[in-house]
């Protein structure tokens, strides 16, 4: 078993994150004491391998979580792409390194951009992500889209929005605009993918961070809906 501090030490990752990491619930402790001291054993050092590679891969928190608490996951797959990985950014390293030395060599300016190219490692990273990406929710979403249900659920999603722009003068924790969220939770639902709290929490923080989004839901809704119906949410998850 090793504290919190140990395996800060060993991982390069701070207490805190550690600590927040607990909180989430994306990798608990193997043991509390009852003086209330975090111990990790060897199982818990593993999983944090594998969230530090799928970190590696430019995939956020929840996603790491899902994926990992998914029975379908293959620890073995995930274990090779930790070996694969790095040593693609070695290859990529050496290359900076063996360029940077023959400027030093040569004494003036090359214009051969090779060495900087990461293409191969950003493939890398875009077919881990398609591989280990698909949580339930996506496959759910898939299997929609094959059957054509998705377009309707679109304009249906587009509609909802506009009903819900048409209460911009109200707070968003009026009754009649959590009804109208906790019917946006049953449209995307229905048309889409099981949309639990913490699904459409990240949808609605999306819907005000992507531009896209944002423009699309303003467009149906008037100016101002996407960020209504963010706060809306965030009350609606809270309460509910």
């Amino acid at each position: 078993m090793k504290t919190v501090k140990e395996v800060s030490k060993i991982s390069g990752v701070s207490v805190r994150t550690l600590h927040y990491y607990d909180a989430i619930g994306l990798l608990k402790p193997a043991k509390v004491t009852q003086a209330g001291y975090r111990l990790y054993d060897d199982t818990a050092l593993s999983r944090l391998q594998t969230i530090l590679l799928f970190k590696e891969l430019q995939f956020p928190l929840k996603e790491i979580k899902q994926i990992l608490d998914n029975p379908d996951f293959n620890q073995a797959q995930a274990l090779e792409q930790q070996i694969d990985l790095p040593e693609l950014q070695y290859k990529h390293i050496g290359r900076l390194i063996s360029f940077a030395r023959e400027l030093r060599k040569k004494g003036d300016v090359s214009m051969d951009f090779k060495a900087f190219d990461t293409s191969e490692i950003e493939q890398y990273k875009a077919e881990a992500k398609e591989k280990w990406g698909k949580t339930s929710a996506y496959r759910e979403y898939e299997q929609k889209t094959e059957k054509g249900e998705c377009s309707e659920g679109a304009q249906k999603l587009m509609a909802m929005f506009a009903e819900i722009g048409k209460l911009k003068a109200v707070p968003p924790c009026d009754k009649k605009v959590q009804e109208k969220i906790a019917y946006l939770k049953y449209v995307i639902t229905e048309n889409f993918y099981t949309c639990t709290n913490e699904i459409l929490d990240s949808l609605s923080q999306m819907y005000v961070e992507d531009e896209r989004f944002k423009k699309n839901i303003d467009s149906a809704g008037g100016d101002g809906t996407a960020e209504f119906v963010r706060q809306a949410v965030i009350i609606y998850c809270k309460n509910n």
